[in-house]
């Protein structure tokens, strides 16, 4: 699995841009790590209960940390930090990003909630 050789926070343009060392680059947008976090919070424990996180357009990520050699954890300004963002996921994450985006612009259109506050 590709480990990143570069992470940078993008804070004015409120994004997460990673460089893996197999070469593969993403620019991850704060408001997708956010409604796409690990936690149990977003996620559930099982597939079926991942909740539809709505209204974090504007959502900005205020810190990273290490957590060992796998993974970091991100801390959002709207106070959310239980998400430990391993590299794998990353990587798949920079991988998916439209398909996933596009799912959760549905899910929000079919419960009629909004990404706007």
């Amino acid at each position: 699995m590709p480990i990143p050789a570069e992470i940078r926070l993008k804070r004015a343009e409120r994004a997460l841009e990673i460089t893996f060392d197999d070469g593969a680059h993403f620019v991850l947008p704060a408001e997708f790590l956010r409604v796409e976090s690990p936690s149990a919070e977003v996620q559930g424990h099982a597939p079926h209960q991942k909740q539809v996180v709505a209204g974090r357009r504007h959502v900005g990520i205020i810190g990273i940390e290490p957590v060992g050699h796998y993974a970091v954890r991100l801390i959002f300004d709207d106070l959310h930090e239980t998400g430990i963002y391993s590299w794998e996921y990353l990587y798949q994450l920079g991988l998916e990003q439209e398909g996933r985006w596009q799912a959760y612009l549905r899910a929000l259109a079919e419960r009629g909630l909004s990404r706007e506050p």
